[in-house]
């Protein structure tokens, strides 16, 4: 097994230089970059290290997961976002999971052994919501397998040949919600293990709470529609 690591990056330049010292560049087969048209320094900063950088050719996160397995030339690809939330340390766990016959997996933010940002806190109006759509999916579509958590986390993997099946069509930020969709509807191997969501080493999140709330849900009626 083969695996890609895909630096998913927007105007992340001080993320990436703190945390590509820590990422095991050396473990995987392809490592290359997917760029949303940053203006920082990140590209320039990637390609000082020798990572390449592909900008992609439409905008959203979901076009740019539909560019990064068009480049990947492994087996599989694990998606990490250099902004600081995620623990570079958990990009080795996908593998094991990949050649035990796994096709998609998610790291998880909501399942025992893993931190979201909110936990702690007397409300979580994010991770409840989060909780909601996956329950909400697994209620629709699970049939066999594992219930998925943590169904809007970026830090995720999928074969090249899952991927293939999905068909995904949002080129937006709905993108990991649709993925966990699909691999219920298709009845794909999957898996998820717990990860620490930490804080962001600078700038804001690309993805506002209520826009992209918004957003999950139109996915989630459109789903159903096609049913």
């Amino acid at each position: 097994m083969k695996v890609s690591l895909c630096l998913m990056v927007f105007n992340e330049v001080i993320g990436c230089q703190v945390l590509i010292k820590s990422l095991p560049l050396e473990r995987f087969d392809q490592v290359y970059a997917v760029d949303g048209g940053s203006a920082d320094g990140t590209v320039e900063y990637l390609g000082s290290e020798g990572i390449p950088v592909y900008k992609q050719p439409l905008p959203g996160l979901g076009a740019a997961t539909i560019y990064a397995f068009d480049i990947c030339t492994t087996d599989a690809v694990v998606f990490f976002h250099p902004d600081g939330n995620m623990d570079a340390r958990d990009a080795l766990r996908f593998r094991d999971l990949f050649e035990n016959g796994i096709e998609f997996i998610v790291a998880s933010r909501m399942i025992q052994g893993g931190r979201n940002e909110e936990d702690g806190r007397l409300l979580k109006p994010r991770k409840w919501f989060v909780l909601f759509l996956a329950a909400i999916a697994a209620s629709l579509w699970r049939r066999e397998g594992p219930l998925m958590w943590d169904v809007v986390n970026g830090f995720r993997g999928a074969t090249k040949r899952a991927f293939q099946k999905m068909k995904i069509q949002g080129l937006g930020c709905t993108v990991d919600y649709e993925m966990v969709i699909r691999s219920y509807k298709l009845r794909l191997p999957r898996a998820e293990f717990p990860t620490a969501e930490m804080p962001r080493l600078a700038g804001e999140s690309h993805f506002k709470s209520l826009p992209t709330g918004l957003a999950e849900l139109r996915l989630l009626w459109k789903e159903i529609r096609r049913d």
